[in-house]
């Protein structure tokens, strides 16, 4: 690719659907967009989740009493403002292009993550700056949605599945990465020093916004993409997609935020004891969401999703059942396996959009219109819903953190109201998959017939 493109002009004749350019210039220009998107995601989730480790340091004896529902509300905080930045984040994309936005978003990262390392330094700090900060670093969730949105252009929409889960698991690997370090941390300098978490952020930060601004693309095809929120948000499936998204999304990001306090809180943890296991399942839940996708485009995303609703159901069960045992090791276990299913169900659910779009703009094509236009739609409105599904999904997180808050905020609470539930939520989205994609073609007028590709049911 020239050097004028890197320098962020748009490159205009970006076709990845068509196969002579996609091996002779795509692939290459692709996998280095998607390499870096990962880096700028990656530590976009470091920082957003941040303060799921900083609150594990937050004690009497470094000078910050706060009760178990106050630590509830700071890993609330970022979850709730990066599900709502999402949405205007996607949009971004289109408006800016894909290098500049991420330039742009990767550095602001500086200004949550310098105030972070600044005041965990401050004894007697109130919690209401505290809840600022953390609100600042919200701004790492609204990463995910402009990088998937990104991503979704330069892929062919038959290599999207593996595209989409590896830049999401690369992105998601920040939150246990974060945790990881905040057991370095503990382990070799003492659970007395949160501002070492944040300050191993600062160079990062600068180095892939440095990076972004010289080897990153602009293409025209994620302007194209743009635009479609206004049509998007009048379609069921954009609504359909979003619900089965608060499911595993929302689970992983919330349980990846709540996980160690709720070790504290049910088992009274060390802050040691709790960082050991925190980091473990956010890692295999990253590890295992490309794998989702993959598996998505074998075997199609509402077959995938469906089976790992059921198995979540399962899995949630298993951690009511070590809640009445007063089981540590069991409770650990079946939450890590409850992480590596929300990471499969990621992959599989996000494949489910650029599939949809994809298969009635090939039915449209197959009526009669132009396939130009019908699968530029099928992108613009795949890029909006991948927008949306990722701030509604994200404002899952916040709901499992409310849970949690409600349920163990009370002197000698439990966390059984919190596994019911999300026993219950589980529940619906096994029947909604079911019935919106899987269901049998129905005969008649409508043409209704099963979809090979993306494993759903036309509607």
């Amino acid at each position: 690719m020239s050097a004028a493109g890197r320098r962020g002009r748009w490159i205009e004749d970006w076709d990845p659907e068509n196969e002579t350019f996609w091996e002779s210039r795509g692939r290459r220009v692709a996998r280095r967009n998607l390499a870096l998107s990962i880096a700028s995601e990656h530590i976009g989730f470091s920082v957003w989740s941040l303060w799921s480790v900083l609150v594990l340091f937050l004690s009497p004896d470094i000078g910050f009493a706060f009760t178990p529902g106050e630590k509830f509300l700071l890993v609330v905080t970022p979850t709730l403002v990066g599900a709502v930045l999402r949405l205007p984040y996607s949009h971004a994309v289109a408006k800016f292009g894909g290098r500049n936005w991420t330039v742009f978003a990767t550095a602001v990262l500086l200004v949550p993550t310098s105030a972070a390392a600044y005041f965990v330094q401050r004894p007697g700090t109130p919690l209401w700056v505290f809840l600022l900060i953390g609100a600042l670093g919200g701004v790492g969730g609204g990463n995910f949605a402009s990088s998937m949105t990104n991503i979704t252009a330069f892929y062919p929409q038959r290599y999207q599945g593996w595209a989409l889960g590896l830049n999401a698991g690369g992105g998601n690997l920040g939150v246990a990465v974060v945790q990881l370090l905040g057991l370095l941390v503990i382990a070799t300098a003492g659970d007395a020093h949160p501002a070492y978490v944040a300050a191993v952020y600062l160079p990062l930060i600068v180095l892939v916004s440095l990076l972004a601004a010289l080897k990153m693309d602009n293409v025209t095809a994620v302007r194209r993409a743009g635009g479609g929120i206004a049509e998007a948000v009048r379609h069921p499936h954009t609504w359909w997609i979003s619900v089965l998204y608060i499911g595993t999304f929302g689970s992983f990001i919330g349980y990846g935020f709540a996980f160690g306090l709720v070790l504290q809180t049910q088992f009274g943890s060390t802050p040691l004891e709790a960082a050991s296991y925190t980091f473990l399942g956010p890692l295999l839940g990253s590890l295992a969401r490309p794998f989702g996708g993959r598996a998505a485009d074998r075997w199609g995303g509402a077959p995938v999703t469906a089976v790992t609703f059921a198995a979540m159901t399962a899995g949630t069960g298993v951690l009511l059942f070590a809640s009445r045992l007063d089981s540590f090791p069991l409770f650990v276990a079946g939450f890590t396996v409850l992480f590596v299913l929300t990471g499969l169900g990621n992959g599989s659910t996000y494949k489910m959009i650029p599939a949809v779009f994809a298969d009635r703009a090939g039915q449209k094509v197959t009526d009669g219109a132009d396939a130009a236009d019908a699968f530029a739609r099928a992108r613009r409105l795949s890029g909006a819903v991948i927008g949306i599904a990722g701030a509604v999904g994200a404002l899952g997180g916040v709901a499992v953190n409310l849970a949690f808050r409600a349920a163990y905020g009370a002197e000698g609470g439990s966390g059984t109201p919190a596994f019911l539930s999300f026993i219950g939520f589980y529940a619906v989205c096994v029947v909604l998959t079911w019935a919106v994609y899987l269901r049998p073609a129905r005969s008649g007028a409508d043409g209704v017939r099963p979809l090979r590709s993306s494993g759903v049911t036309r509607v």
